[in-house]
């Protein structure tokens, strides 16, 4: 049975992941601002945009802390902010920055001591079809998701010697709570399928098995990888 940590799990694709975990048996550790709904985990109240350390959070207290070993690690948090860049803030960017790279690095060094006593963990960060594509309106979150990439191939060059995989991966416009307004009613959700060359926009399980085959011994000869789950969208015209 594995122990396996996701951060971000109360909703969209860390809340799929989270379900389908739990069905195959894993022992789940969530962090995030608020419990999952439906799923059995020792929680740690944390929140990717406060730059608390993780680690407070993780010991915490005597009676909720991460275990001395961890067979996986999925750091979920993510940000939609779709402006012009003349409109886009330096604090926009550091925001974006703070919660999909700089608080992925704040729970990787919290993990890091027991992913490496597993002998042969995962780590499973999440980009964005829009690193891979220039996409106008994108420039923040495409900086942003661009540094994950950077982090998951140069992280995963420097724990494969202890047999930590990491590796990231890349969706495109999925149907999450962070994304309503990108299908808020018939006519985007419309567009948006056109968009893609599988004619539909992503499902939170879409990704969540990626993450979730990520994390499985099947894949114990993948690292350094980013994977895109995307209808096609990153490759195909």
């Amino acid at each position: 049975m594995k122990n396996i940590l996701i951060v971000g799990a109360s909703s969209g694709i860390g809340h799929a992941l989270a379900q389908q975990l739990q069905q195959e048996g894993a022992t789940l550790f969530t962090a995030g601002r608020t419990q999952p709904d439906g799923i059995q985990s020792t929680h740690f109240t944390w929140d990717a945009a406060s730059q608390t350390p993780a680690t407070d959070a993780f010991t915490g207290t005597p009676d909720r802390q991460l275990p001395d070993v961890l067979h996986g690690l999925v750091y979920c948090p993510g940000t939609i902010n779709l402006k012009p860049f003349q409109r886009l803030t330096i604090s926009d960017f550091q925001h974006d920055l703070q919660i999909n790279v700089l608080g992925a690095v704040s729970v990787i060094h919290a993990a890091y001591p027991a992913l490496k006593k597993s002998k042969a963990a995962s780590v499973v960060l999440f980009s964005t079809v829009a690193s891979k594509l220039g996409m106008g309106m994108h420039s923040s979150v495409s900086v942003a998701k661009s540094a994950v990439e950077g982090l998951a191939k140069s992280l995963a060059a420097e724990f494969a010697p202890f047999n930590i995989r990491v590796n990231a991966v890349a969706p495109s416009l999925t149907d999450t709570p962070m994304a309503q307004f990108l299908l808020a009613d018939d006519t985007k959700r419309e567009a948006a399928n056109k968009r893609h060359p599988l004619s539909r926009y992503g499902s939170p399980a879409d990704i969540a098995g990626m993450a979730a085959y990520l994390l499985s011994d099947q894949a114990g000869w993948i690292t350094g990888q980013v994977i895109g789950v995307d209808g096609g969208m990153g490759s195909l015209k």
